[in-house]
């Protein structure tokens, strides 16, 4: 018999241990798959945690969820580079999860999913056999780089000249070091960058923080900080936080001083990292991210769709305003083409 359960308090995972042996070993060992995650996102980020979970003989299906009330969306938030199902037995249990949700939510909303490995496909299933109307659609894009054996000469030597030649000119005038642990100072000088950078507010410092922390105490930290070569005591002029895990570095944080944009540091500190996972760390992937920065083109080679999948009841009356909008759209788009 499959039993199915809902938590809000992710301390409960603590007390299934076959469940939490899955948060903290699954396939893809990444950080958007394991309890600490989405504790954190629930403690810094103000989200309410429902992790779904069916279960049947030691085997499970879990879906991250947030919410409360009749729409659960995802559990991630700008930091998260990916949402997924974790299955360790069959696809059946992911669709009996779908079908009991329905006693509890009318709409269910999730991104950014991939699906090279099959994942926005076995949702969009499960909840298509449970009775859900699924709308799925491309809404944004995942640069990653397969490294397939090479080397980092290798690999730099495949890039854009422009890139190559920037490396070659400003490389001597920048010095770059690379923590493997936190660092209370690196980590200082990465905020004050962050803070001056061309980027947006940063949404939880304290996450961030926390995250940097735990990953440092586990090993998978990767920390660079930038200076002018000219000024080595002087204030850090770029920094990059990047975590390196089964395999992949995940890169998470990057920003420059727009003050010293004529060094290059940005770029100059993006080669000493790749140098760092790909010869050091021994990488197969590296994964930028979502968003189509253009960027990312000079130092990725492959680009993955990201979906979003919209799951709603049909017959619920708050769903009707959402469907009648998508159908008009639909209508619209065929109008046009005709």
């Amino acid at each position: 018999m499959i039993q199915i359960a809902y938590h809000s308090d992710l301390k409960e995972v603590h007390s299934r241990k076959a469940l939490e042996a899955l948060l903290e070993h699954s396939e893809a060992r990444a950080p958007f798959d394991r309890l600490w995650w989405w504790q954190g996102l629930a403690e810094h980020c103000g989200l309410a945690p429902v992790l779904a979970v069916a279960s049947q003989g030691g085997e499970h299906a879990l879906l991250p969820l947030a919410g409360k009330g009749g729409h659960l969306m995802a559990l991630g938030n700008w930091y998260s580079f990916r949402i997924r199902p974790l299955l360790d037995g069959s696809p059946a249990l992911l669709e009996a999860l779908a079908g009991d949700l329905a006693r509890y939510a009318h709409r269910v909303t999730l991104s950014p999913m991939p699906d090279e490995d099959g994942s926005a496909s076995l949702v969009e299933d499960a909840f298509r056999k449970a009775g859900w109307l699924v709308r799925r659609e491309a809404c944004d894009v995942n640069h990653v780089l397969d490294l397939r054996g090479r080397d980092y000469a290798a690999y730099i030597a495949a890039r854009p000249g422009r890139l190559r030649t920037t490396l070659k000119r400003k490389a001597p005038k920048v010095t770059t070091v690379v923590h493997d642990r936190f660092d209370r100072d690196a980590w200082d000088d990465y905020e004050a960058i962050y803070g001056e950078s061309w980027k947006p507010a940063e949404g939880s410092p304290a996450f961030l923080r926390a995250f940097a922390e735990a990953e440092g105490r586990a090993g998978r930290l990767r920390l660079g900080i930038a200076r002018s070569a000219f000024d080595s005591h002087g204030p850090a002029i770029a920094a990059q936080f990047w975590t390196v895990e089964g395999g992949t570095a995940w890169i998470h944080k990057l920003a420059h001083r727009e003050s010293a944009a004529d060094l290059s540091p940005g770029s100059v500190l993006t080669a000493a990292m790749m140098r760092q996972v790909i010869d050091a760390d021994g990488v197969d992937l590296v994964d930028f991210g979502t968003g189509n920065d253009p960027y990312k083109r000079d130092w990725m080679e492959a680009v993955r769709p990201r979906y979003r999948l919209d799951m709603m009841r049909p017959f619920s009356a708050r769903n009707w305003p959402v469907m009648g909008r998508g159908a008009l759209q639909r209508l619209a788009a065929i109008a046009k083409r005709g």
